[in-house]
């Protein structure tokens, strides 16, 4: 059975409290937190930057995962590394050169990941999944939270893990975006093992009886 892994999405979280917030989902059973960075270039909004990261890091133990939606990604890079990220993910249409911006991101102690939007395609994977730790891909259009599941990312998570297994890597495929109680489980039978979530978990009252629903929906697979 695959290890899945439930990734908390500040993006939805209380940042007038954002310390208690990682701690409290923490507690409720998240394995990662997932740092979403927007730079109201490549996508439209602005979230936060490495001095929230670096705030956070003190309060958990658990990988933060930083997702940049931001172009060019290469300068930000090791600012998030010394910034305590344990993962960091990048769309390849914001990087010139993508096998230069992977081993940057190895470079400096990271897992590297690609990630890729509702119509990107694969083919940016054919020549670097030596490189890869992660791939990250969206189910719905990057930029804001709270939005709906695309239901074709089902067919692209059934690809990627194929790809995954021919490949014979040890990679994990997560999926963010629309995330939910009642949708993880067929996303974790297309093949993800790792699940983003900020609205359904941050927006509810008990963010332990969301990740406990969670994690028996897995149970099903």
């Amino acid at each position: 059975m695959p290890t899945y892994r439930i990734a908390p999405s500040i993006l939805s979280a209380d940042f007038a409290r954002l310390g208690e917030e990682v701690r409290n989902v923490v507690s409720a059973g998240a394995d990662i937190i997932h740092f979403d960075v927007m730079d109201n270039h490549y996508v439209p909004n602005l979230t936060v930057g490495p001095l929230v990261c670096e705030a956070i890091r003190p309060h958990v133990q658990v990988p933060i995962d930083v997702h940049l939606m931001v172009k060019p990604v290469d300068r930000i890079i090791p600012d998030f590394a010394k910034a305590g990220a344990n993962i960091i993910t990048f769309h390849p249409e914001a990087s010139d050169h993508i096998d230069r911006s992977l081993q940057l991101i190895r470079d400096n102690g990271c897992k590297a990941g690609l990630v890729f939007n509702p119509a990107t395609p694969l083919h940016y994977l054919e020549h670097v999944m030596d490189k890869l730790d992660i791939i990250l891909l969206m189910s719905v259009n990057p930029g804001f939270g709270g939005q709906s599941f695309i239901p074709h990312t089902l067919k692209k998570v059934e690809d990627v893990r194929r790809l995954i297994d021919e490949s014979g890597r040890d990679i994990m495929l997560e999926v963010d975006g629309g995330i939910k109680v009642d949708n993880i489980e067929a996303v974790a039978r297309a093949g993800a093992d790792t699940f983003v979530a900020g609205s359904a978990i941050f927006g509810k009252p008990d963010y332990k009886a969301v990740i406990d629903a969670m994690r028996n929906e897995l149970a099903k697979v």
